[in-house]
């Protein structure tokens, strides 16, 4: 009866060590720090990215601190997209500049996608595989 109690514990033990979700470190690199406000990491499945930040699976939001900040997320996805945001005025969007469509605050995009004249990152071009962000990411805010 022990040897059977001890093989039921080992088989849930390793269960819950397989099932248990990564740790994830995102280094934000490149923040203005005289804009002050808030630096935003959000990350995303295929739906809602980029634009529609309450779609995003995970969100942390800290005060800036300084020129790089970290942040660690305990996930358990296979694949996903990463936002930055600098929400310098903190209402928790991205603000836009004299034409309405052109950000005005920072952002950073996972795999090096920017927004540019054809619009915002997709999905497909900022995805990232578990084996590309499990040993960490480094991810620049662009300024406009």
């Amino acid at each position: 009866m022990k040897i059977v109690k001890s093989i039921i514990w080992v088989c849930i033990t390793m269960s819950a060590s397989i099932s248990m979700a990564n740790e994830v470190r995102v280094e934000v690199t490149h923040i203005d720090v005289k804009r002050g406000g808030n630096i935003s990491v959000m990350f995303f499945a295929e739906e809602g990215f980029p634009k529609e930040h309450k779609k995003a699976l995970q969100t942390q939001t800290k005060k800036v601190e300084g020129s790089t900040m970290i942040f660690m997320f305990e996930t358990n996805m296979k694949e996903m997209a990463v936002k930055i945001h600098h929400d310098e005025d903190s209402n928790g969007k991205v603000t836009k500049n004299w034409t309405g469509i052109w950000p005005k605050e920072g952002l950073g995009f996972a795999n090096g996608q920017k927004v540019s004249l054809k619009g915002a990152p997709t999905y497909e071009k900022s995805k990232l595989s578990y084996k590309q962000f499990k040993g960490g990411l480094t991810i620049p805010i662009l300024y406009p």
